[in-house]
């Protein structure tokens, strides 16, 4: 039997999700500030409602997927948030890809209002989604984590418990550190051998079988030398991402020179009014076309 499901944040990746679970036999309530999703949610067969708190009062756990820490602390601890509905037993699972300081500190302020919460990023895009075929990492307490599990597992390849609350989203900025960095060097590299001549079929050919051979590679390759930006993962995610990169890197008292640089071309290319482009748009950065 499915369990009782809430999503907040039925957007390109949100809505997707909601549905898999409903695939799974869990009923879902969801809520998004656009009434048209929730209206998508419905016709998929969920069960659209007005607020945080109303999906709270429904579910038993509930999934937040939003873009901003203001919008997830008005959805959690706000007047209308899962926290006011005052539903005992409610486990928060917080899969955007934020702060680990600040998520751990969420985890706290809920932990006081009888929520427990998990940070559950996911390593992955749309088409993951529809592949279940996502990278799951969660950090908070170890029988939470076990709750969820059940639920999560078959919406992806792997779930790796990674610790403590905040754990998790660390482990997400790494990995997109070097994935969101690495799509702008993968651009780079790929215009040197345009400019030398070199074919896009010979150059996936020798890159796929040497010590290049990637999953940024084989996700991206193709897309940068077609100049195909439909989005799966926009310039502005990559933006944001990057920059929580950097905050936490002086948090440590370090330097990150190389993301520091791939930022920058990520930030002309948002600059150019290409936010919600797929990343692959960065390549017109280094042709100068922004």
């Amino acid at each position: 039997m499915g369990e009782k499901l809430g999503f907040i944040g039925l957007g390109k990746m949100g809505l997707p999700l909601s549905k898999k679970l409903m695939e799974d036999g869990h009923e879902v309530s969801g809520f998004d500030i656009d009434p048209s999703r929730g209206r998508m949610l419905e016709e998929a067969g969920g069960s659209p409602v007005g607020s945080a708190a109303e999906v709270a009062e429904w579910s038993d756990f509930v999934f937040t997927m939003l873009l901003k820490q203001e919008h997830i602390e008005e959805n959690t601890i706000g007047p209308n948030g899962i926290a006011a509905s005052g539903k005992k037993g409610l486990i928060h699972i917080e899969m955007s890809t934020m702060h680990p300081a600040w998520s751990a500190a969420l985890a706290e302020k809920l932990a006081t209002r009888g929520v427990d919460m998990v940070d559950a990023p996911v390593s992955g895009t749309v088409p993951h989604v529809e592949a279940r075929t996502l990278a799951y990492m969660v950090g908070g307490e170890k029988e939470v984590f076990d709750r969820i599990l059940p639920i999560i597992s078959p919406l992806g390849k792997s779930v790796t418990y990674t610790g403590k609350n905040g754990s998790a989203c660390a482990m997400k900025l790494v990995t997109n550190l070097i994935v969101n960095a690495g799509v702008a060097l993968l651009s780079e590299g790929l215009l040197l051998g345009e400019r030398s001549g070199l074919s896009k079929e010979l150059m996936l050919e020798c890159l796929k079988a040497n010590a290049a051979a990637s999953h940024i590679l084989d996700l991206k390759g193709e897309k940068i030398m077609d100049r195909n930006f439909t989005p799966h993962a926009s310039v502005g995610i990559y933006v944001k991402d990057l920059g929580l990169c950097l905050d936490v890197a002086r948090g440590c008292g370090m330097e990150i020179p190389m993301t520091a640089a791939g930022l920058d071309m990520f930030r002309r290319a948002e600059a150019a009014g290409w936010k919600e482009d797929d990343c692959a748009r960065v390549i017109e950065v280094y042709e100068n076309k922004d």
